[in-house]
């Protein structure tokens, strides 16, 4: 981090930790509280149609930045960095914590000037507290239910992003990570 600190040019640093989320009619059945003995039923629909929720975070701050989009390719992960870089703090640099892939590493994506891209090791999702979100998000407000249309998944998923940001302590809480932060 000391070295992305003088690169910089001495800018105050945000860690910020992004991924994507699929949510779609094939949904979460998550865990249900019951009658000891008894099974008890959840909605699970066989249609096929899928959203992605591309989610930032930046715990320090609570706040966070994110699209839902159809897909997941180079050109949404773009439009996914401009909506960060407009919510990092004026005058500061975003050092953006994400997994590696292929969307994330290609040399085609255009990155903003207020962001440096920080890849995590491979296979190791327990490192980044954005999965944390998602299963947070599928266990309260996105899980256990049928979208009766691709509209309803759109709405479902804005909802879902929206309320969490409105929780800035639920970011905090989920998202702070020690290691992160010792630089």
């Amino acid at each position: 981090m000391a070295e992305i600190a003088r690169a910089v040019g001495g800018k105050p640093i945000e860690v910020w930790f992004a991924d994507e989320a699929r949510v779609g009619q094939k949904n979460t059945i998550t865990r249900r509280w019951t009658k000891r003995g008894t099974r008890p039923s959840a909605p699970k629909d066989q249609r096929a149609a899928f959203a992605y929720i591309f989610g930032a975070i930046c715990p320090a701050r609570g706040t966070g930045a994110g699209l839902v989009m159809p897909r997941c390719t180079t050109e949404a992960m773009a439009l996914h960095l401009e909506e960060i870089a407009q919510a990092v703090a004026p005058g500061a640099h975003a050092v953006l914590l994400l997994d590696r892939a292929g969307w994330h590493t290609t040399k085609n994506l255009a990155v903003p000037a207020n962001i440096t891209l920080l890849p995590l090791p491979a296979r190791s999702p327990e490192l980044n507290p954005v999965e944390n979100l998602w299963q947070f998000m599928r266990d309260n407000w996105l899980g256990n239910r049928t979208f009766t249309s691709y509209a309803d998944i759109l709405d479902h998923c804005c909802h879902a992003w929206n309320t969490l940001i409105n929780r800035p302590g639920r970011i905090m809480s989920i998202g702070l990570r020690e290691w992160a932060y010792e630089f």
